[in-house]
């Protein structure tokens, strides 16, 4: 194989490829490009229903080889005919339509098909479903791009809010590399035997049956019917056996075929839901059930983000690293296609406002997250119709929901002190977060 004189690099190889592409279906063939989870590239041409020429097939797998070089896959160009099940690409759900071109009459169409070993459900949007009945809990997010904005601070606090509304609430502490919000709600010794970690342990091999997941919150009383649920991440164990936290976190992320296993998305769903189960089993239903999100680009945030929740609530604050996070990730799901299923229940944050300067800190954050929302937003032209709010629309995903900055929470050890969140100016740091989060969830995103 011959290789190009300067090595083409990652991101210069899809370009590549697509330009390959968009030759060959000028032909009228239908292409598939396909990348696998090493970068390499190849092109599938459905000939079940056009015919590629001969000559054609080598001139296109000849500038394949010769353009992206490392970066070309083994067997560049293949044809449909020539495929065992050509169905499984063509016709698979994960293939989607290459959103920079658009086939004119007479030519073929192009898609993408994109494999990994991580992080491929940011690019499968989909909504919760219904359980039996029709009647589903309303489930909402909140994640950090970056760590230390308060996320697990603020799950507390919306959490209590809700509960002391009326709501039977469940907090489900996603963040298995650092546990948050369950210490935050529970003595250690009221923990449940088993957490989140267990569950998706023990599913994979078909053995989660009658494990001991949720306890109520510990650390204030609640009043009007409200009720605290809490599934940590980690349990208290079993006395008389170590509880060996690591070796089972080195063990959840993977696919696991047959017994009970399945997709790492499906058992993490599984085990969410295997949490409700168990409040409705203890008292009733929960109403509303706040999944405290692992930070960064991480596949537990993928699945909570773009799969469990109803309401997305994205924290961050106004620097480069929040923005240009986010706006890799956004990026990603306008590639994939997910950008109209995403957008909709996406709501920023704007964590630890400085209150000296809070409505100017605001509003630059508001525009800096205008500029970044505005890869999921729709372009218009005059006269057209879609979804683009304007930066100062304060219902569109990208207007931020406050939370002052409190200097009563700095170095705060919330579990040995007792009474903090009673304090008056922490409350007056989350009252609007708490308000407009509650409208939202029960008004739904817009």
């Amino acid at each position: 194989m011959t290789f190009p004189p300067d090595p083409v690099r990652f991101d210069e190889a899809r370009p590549l490829a697509l330009a390959v592409a968009l030759d060959a279906a000028a032909s009228g063939v239908d292409v598939l490009v396909v990348r696998d989870i090493f970068g390499r590239l190849a092109l599938l041409l459905d000939d079940r229903s056009c015919k590629v020429e001969t000559a054609d097939q080598e001139v296109w797998r000849e500038r394949i080889i010769s353009t992206l070089g490392r970066y070309a896959a083994d067997r560049p160009l293949l044809l449909a005919s020539g495929l065992f099940q050509p169905d499984a690409y063509f016709a698979s759900p994960r293939a989607a339509a290459e959103l920079r071109y658009v086939a004119a009459p007479g030519q073929g169409s192009i898609r993408w098909l994109d494999n990994t070993v991580v992080g491929a459900d940011w690019a499968r949007v989909s909504t919760p479903e219904a359980e039996s009945g029709g009647v589903r809990t309303a489930r909402t997010a909140l994640y950090g791009f970056k760590g230390g904005v308060g996320r697990s601070t603020a799950t507390f606090m919306l959490a209590k809010h809700l509960a002391k509304k009326g709501n039977c609430v469940l907090v489900v502490d996603l963040d298995l590399e650092s546990p948050g919000s369950g210490p935050l709600l529970v003595t250690e010794d009221q923990l449940p035997a088993y957490g989140i970690i267990d569950q998706l342990v023990e599913s994979a091999l078909g053995n989660e049956e009658g494990l001991d997941l949720v306890a109520q919150a510990t650390h204030f009383q609640l009043q009007d019917n409200g009720e605290l649920w809490v599934a940590p991440a980690r349990g208290r164990g079993v006395p008389g056996t170590e509880y060996a936290y690591v070796d089972k976190l080195n063990r959840v992320y993977a696919d696991v075929p047959g017994h009970g296993g399945g997709t790492f998305a499906d058992r993490l769903e599984a085990a969410v839901r295997a949490c409700e189960d168990a409040v409705a089993r203890e008292s009733r239903r929960p109403d509303v059930v706040l999944l405290d999100s692992r930070a960064g680009i991480h596949d537990i945030a993928a699945v909570t983000i773009s799969r469990l929740c109803d309401l997305a609530l994205l924290f961050g604050s106004d620097n480069g690293q929040t923005w240009a996070g986010y706006r890799d990730l956004f990026s990603a799901w306008l590639s994939s296609g997910q950008a109209k299923e995403i957008r909709e229940k996406l709501r920023m944050v704007a964590s630890m406002v400085p209150g000296a300067d809070g409505p100017a800190y605001l509003e630059t954050f508001r525009d800096h997250a205008w500029e970044c929302f505005s890869v999921l937003y729709d372009d218009l032209i005059d006269g057209d119709t879609g979804f683009n709010p304007s930066p100062e629309d304060k219902s569109a995903p990208h207007s931020p929901i406050p939370i002052l900055f409190a200097v009563e929470l700095v170095g705060l050890d919330a579990v040995s002190t007792p009474g903090w969140d009673g304090h008056p100016l922490v409350g007056a740091a989350y009252d609007a977060f708490l308000e407009t989060a509650t409208n939202l969830m029960i008004e739904g995103p817009r």
